[in-house]
């Protein structure tokens, strides 16, 4: 390979570990991406992930929650090791478990809970959505409130009123004018 090409990887492989975060460590994958190395490094929370992470190692750590949508912009991510963390297994976790769920359904056996006490030890897929809880979450309100359904069967009556009505004038045999009611005098 020419000095040049050697150069331009070199490059390359800088450039894509610059985003590293401080706590952990960055490699330059030859297939673009990056591979990132944040075990045992007492992290409580995530660090600012660089997007073109493509394995993310986060074992041994304390991390007990990981915010919704962490993970979104990692659009190469591959690999996620999260083992060995005091999960708190609730709502805070339920991001983490959907993501597993769909990019690496095997991994949910590996993650285990510290708490609460009900979840202790307990793999984070044997967990359903009811356990995790929903922190508040509410289903939206839904549109049809009850005063709303008055409203709707006074249009729809409103609507079959006219109907009837425009059915009435357009079936009458005789236009039906003011002056057609009135009789010319002499007439009996």
């Amino acid at each position: 390979m020419p000095a040049w090409g050697a150069l331009f990887l070199l490059w390359a492989a800088t450039e894509a570990t610059k985003d590293c975060p401080a706590p952990c460590t960055c490699q330059a994958l030859e297939t673009m991406g990056l591979w990132v190395d944040c075990r045992g490094r007492g992290l409580t929370a995530l660090p600012a992930l660089p997007p073109h992470t493509r394995h993310l190692l986060l074992a041994n750590n304390s991390l007990r929650s990981v915010p919704p949508g962490a993970f979104d912009h990692l659009v190469q991510l591959q690999t996620l090791d999260v083992t060995q963390n005091p999960w708190h297994c609730d709502c805070s976790l339920t991001y983490l478990h959907l993501w597993l769920e769909d990019h690496t359904p095997e991994a949910l056996l590996d993650v285990r809970c510290a708490s609460p006490s009900f979840a202790t030890l307990h793999p984070l897929g044997h967990l359903t959505g009811y356990e995790l809880g929903n922190c508040g979450w509410q289903l939206q309100t839904p549109w049809a409130y009850p005063w709303v359904w008055w409203d709707v069967a006074l249009v729809a009556v409103i609507v079959i009123g006219l109907a009837l009505l425009a059915a009435i004038l357009c079936t009458a045999r005789e236009p039906l004018l003011l002056g057609s009611f009135i009789r010319p005098s002499g007439q009996a």
